[in-house]
Order: C-alpha cells, then structure tokens, then sequence
C-alpha cells in the first residue's frame, strides 16, 4: 500500500505551491472545514487539474482525461449519480474483468474500499480532476433530460388541472413544505446546475410558445433550456413565495430573497419580477453566504495604483472611489479594501442595497427604500454610530454624495461606487451630481476604474499568433517594440470549461491616485484640465493598457482584451 501522501508537501516539492501560500491555505481550512485542496483552488494557489497530475504521478498512477468521449456510458451508469458524487469517483471503462475508475482522491481508502463492493468486481483506479469529474457527471446523467422530465410532468398536471391560469397551488406542491413536487425538483436542479457552472444569475423568461432558461457564466448569457410556455406561472408562483412576495400580484415589478442549500453550501439569492407581455420575467443573482473575499493584494491592480490604495485606506480619511459598470467587481474591490483594515480596532459599517455578504465584525445596514430608509438616510444616521469607515454600496442621488463628501472631509475613510466609464471622468459626474468642486477636492483620495475579462482556460491553453488588427491595437497601446507575442494564449475547449475556452475572470484595473495639479483643477471647477491632468498622471496605465498587457501575458485573449480596450483608448487616443 502506498503511503498516505500529504497535498501541500507535494505541491511545494514540485514548485507549484510556496509555504507562505500554504500557510494561508491550512488557515483559511481551519475557519472553513473545507478541503484543503478544495481550499487551494479557492485561493487561486493552483488548479484541480494541477493537484490531479501531481498525485497520479507521485502514486505512478493513470492521469484521466476528462472528456465524454473516453467513457463508456453503460459501465459509467452502474453506479447511481448519488454514489459519484459521494464518492467523487466514476467508473469510466473496462478492461477484462476488471473496471477502470476515475477518482478525484487516490488517497481516499475508506471509498476506493467500497468501490468493488458497489461494482461487483475489482477496480484500476485513475486520477480524475474534481471539476473533470463534476462535468462528466453532469452530461452522463445527463441533468438537462431530468429537468426536462420534470417539466413534462408539471405540464401534465398543469393540463389536468385546467390551465396555469386556474392552478390550484397546494395541488402542484407549490407549498413551502412540498418537497417532492416537480418544481420543486425542478427549481433544485436548476439551482444545482447554476452553482456548479459558476453562473452568478439566473433568468427566467417567459415567450409566446416556451420559457426559456438562460444562465450568466463568467459574464455572458448561455441557453440552458426551454420548457412549455404554461409552466411560467408555477415557477415564478413557488419562486415569490419563498421570497415571501405577493403571488397574486403580476402586474408590478417585485424584489425579494430566499437562501437555497445547493452542494453543500448555502447560497442567497436575489430574486426580481418584472411584467413581460408573457408572463413574468425574472432574474436571480446567486451569492454565496460564507464566500473567499479576495485579498486586496491579489485581485491584480497593478504595484503602484495598489500602494496609493493602501496609502489612501492607511491615511484612515478621505474618499476612494471605485468606478465601473455593473458587473465589473467593483463590490469585490470594496470588500477587499475593507478586508485591508484591522476590524478589532476599527468601527465599520456598510450601507448596502442589498447586503451582498455577510461580513464578521462589520454593521451592515440594509437600504430599504419602500420603508423610506434611503442611502442619504442611512448614512446620516451611520455617522452618528461613530465609524472609522463607512461603506456606501453606490452614489446615486445628490443627498448621498453630499454626505460622502462630508464624512470624508471630516475624519472618516469612505468607500463607495460610481458609474462611469473610467477614473478621469469620476470628478465630472461628482459635480454634476451636486457635489461642490471644492468638497471634491478636499474628499477624493483615490479613483478606481474597472472591468473584467474573461480568464484563458489553464486546462487547454495553447499559444497564439495575434491577426493583424490584433497586432495594430496592441502596437497603439504598448507601443510597436513593448510587447512580446510569444506569451499569448487561447483555449482550445474543453470539458473544464465546457468547449468555451474561458474559465473564470480576472480584473482590469486604472487606479488614479489625487495630486496636487488634479485638486487645482476641482477647485477651479475646470473638468476639462482635470481629464487631461489625468490621462497624463496615468500614462500608460490606463484600462486599455492594462487589457492589453494582460492578453499579451496570456491571461486573456486578445479579442477579449480589445472588447474593453476598444472603448477606453486612454492616454494614447
């Protein structure tokens, strides 16, 4: 018997992993109760896929591709998806008498054990990925087909029951404590598919002849299903009553929020109605209860705009401003500067609409506009708990950035969000919010502008050649001798990322940090010589740049690159 190997020790030994990292990642195990491998990936240490190679190689064993076409569909069904996923192993063929099966942990006696019992014969065990594994058992058992055998029943019982428009509730399972019924299972799986795809929403949308089901990977909208149009008004029924909204109510639009248990882990999601010429539209924002906030340090801001963050969240008063559209990251950013204070010393509060994460030892205030309770509102009470630092989820009316600016100016670090299309544009839209030129002056520390790329897919990556165009943009930004081709990357597809050749995001960033000819600008009210004061203090740092030095490291494509680049050409315009 082979000896039981120790993960981090191996991962060191091989070069993939320093002790540092692994110290960070036995002590994030430790408040989590997560597997450390589990952990690793979390932290973005090293890939499933690198843990797998390493450990077949140490224990010499076969490393498993996982790719649909190598497995042999009736050896795979004999054991249930339930015993897989318990598991974390797949038979995947045969070979004589014996059967070959995939696993995720070679060292997991106590499964591989269990494994001939289950079998009824002996196995040869592989070494499989655990998001490999996950995205084989997805398309083996195939959870589209049940969800859509799901869908023909309810569609049956809707039809029996005389239409969806006369639907008796109780007799569908629509009752919270119908656990069994068919949306129910149905909006399970759904939930399940959403988690393990990584999809941060999910839509429900409701036309002329079907509903159709559409889930937002790394940014971007993928179909997922269509069932019959007549199951729109169970599903948004089930949908607002766990949220604890009106279900005779179709005609205005509706927010609420329910917390779902899916693989393991609570997730929270947002849920909004709107009035479609259908039926319901609605939208669900998926955000995990106990998520791995990144450091400040590793979201990938570049050295210098990352110390005048730092120097500005050190400096304990002031203005720092992260600018973006929505769904850049800018909340991820915001819990990242705040995870850069010391919480047992610092009084922090947050006013959010809504509460995205929970944070320990942090207020956090929920907005509620119904009730009267605004972000101005909040915020002026908030001042009054005597806070060090206080975050404010968005600037969207005048009252709100008058009362930031205030806090700002006396004594408090505040941060918050602004939409704009990059940081020299942020002290335009403060004053034209209402904001006075010279509280903008006197407030504002530090602006940063955002965006997010899609990640090339470490799995199957392969080099590139940029076209011509490719080469004429990256040439416009980093000058015609600043960049090497030699490190660009695409991905090929493949079942980690499921044939798209993206897994995953990482962030762009332009951070502008406040000088002594930037303030002269706000205070003479002059936003044109700020913007070009601006452009200059950023260089070639701009968010152009950026996406440009991050396609030409082979983080990201050159197309997805040229997506943001295109419309911030920054200081060489």
């Amino acid at each position: 018997m082979v000896p039981k190997l120790r993960l981090g020790e191996l991962l060191i030994r091989d070069g993939k992993l320093t002790e540092d990292q692994l110290q960070q990642a036995l002590a994030r195990q430790k408040q989590t109760g997560r597997r450390l491998g589990t952990v690793l990936q979390d932290l973005g240490f090293v890939t499933d896929h690198v843990i797998a190679r390493l450990l077949a190689a140490q224990l010499k064993m076969p490393y498993f591709e996982p790719m649909i076409e190598s497995v042999d569909m009736a050896v795979a069904r004999l054991l249930t998806e339930l015993q897989v996923r318990k598991l974390r192993a797949l038979p995947v063929g045969r070979v004589g008498e014996r059967i070959r099966v995939a696993v995720v942990d070679p060292n997991d006696w106590q499964s591989i054990d269990e494994l001939p019992k289950l079998l009824r014969c002996e196995v040869d065990t592989e070494v499989v990925p655990e998001s490999g594994l996950l995205e084989l058992v997805g398309r083996i058992y195939n959870n589209n087909d049940n969800m859509q055998g799901l869908a023909k029943q309810l569609s049956d019982e809707l039809r029996n029951s005389g239409g969806a428009d006369t639907v008796d509730l109780a007799s569908l399972g629509l009752q919270a404590s119908a656990e069994d019924a068919p949306v129910v299972k149905l909006l399970q799986g759904l939930f399940d598919e959403a988690v393990r795809t990584r999809a941060s929403d999910v839509h429900i949308e409701p036309h002329a002849s079907a509903v159709a089901i559409r889930l937002r990977v790394d940014g971007h909208l993928r179909a997922y299903a269509e069932f019959d149009s007549r199951l729109a008004p169970a599903l948004a029924s089930r949908l607002k009553l766990v949220a604890a909204l009106d279900i005779s109510e179709r005609r205005m639009p509706q927010d609420g929020r329910f917390v779902v248990q899916v693989r393991q882990q609570a997730v929270d999601i947002r849920l909004s109605t709107v009035p479609g010429q259908y039926g319901e539209s609605l939208v669900m924002r998926l955000l995990l209860k106990d998520p791995m906030l990144t450091r400040l340090d590793r979201l990938g801001i570049p050295a210098a705009g990352l110390g005048a963050m730092r120097g500005a969240i050190d400096e304990g008063a002031g203005l720092l401003l992260v600018t973006g559209p929505t769904g850049s990251g800018k909340t991820t950013t915001l819990y990242a500067a705040l995870g850069a204070l010391d919480a047992a010393s610092t009084k922090i509060l947050t006013v959010e609409d809504p509460v995205e994460y929970r944070l320990a030892g942090i207020t956090q205030i929920n907005v509620n506009e119904k009730i009267g309770l605004g972000f101005s509102q909040v915020l002026r009470a908030a001042l009054r708990q005597d806070p060090d630092a206080i975050l404010i989820g968005e600037m969207r009316d005048r009252d709100t950035v008058e009362n930031c600016m205030r806090a700002a100016v006396t004594g408090h670090l505040v941060l918050s969000t602004l939409h704009t299309n990059d940081a020299a544009s942020a002290g335009a839209r403060l004053i034209d919010m209402g904001a006075a030129p010279h509280m903008v002056a006197m407030a504002l520390q530090v602006i940063v502008a955002q965006r997010l790329v899609r990640r090339v897919c470490q799995s199957c990556a392969e080099t590139m050649q940029p076209s011509v165009a490719q080469r004429t943009w990256l040439d416009l930004q980093l000058g015609a001798q600043g960049w090497d081709p030699t490190g660009m990357r695409r991905g090929r597809g493949c079942a980690r990322c499921r044939q798209t050749g993206f897994e995953g995001r990482s962030g762009i960033y332009e951070v502008l940090a406040l000088n002594a000819d930037l303030v002269a600008a706000l205070l003479k009210n002059d936003i044109s010589r700020f913007h070009h004061v601006a452009q200059k203090t950023l260089g070639g740092a701009h968010l152009a740049a950026e996406a440009a030095r991050a396609a030409v490291s082979g983080t990201t494509t050159a197309d997805e690159a040229m997506r943001i680049g295109l419309r911030h050409t920054g200081a060489s315009a």
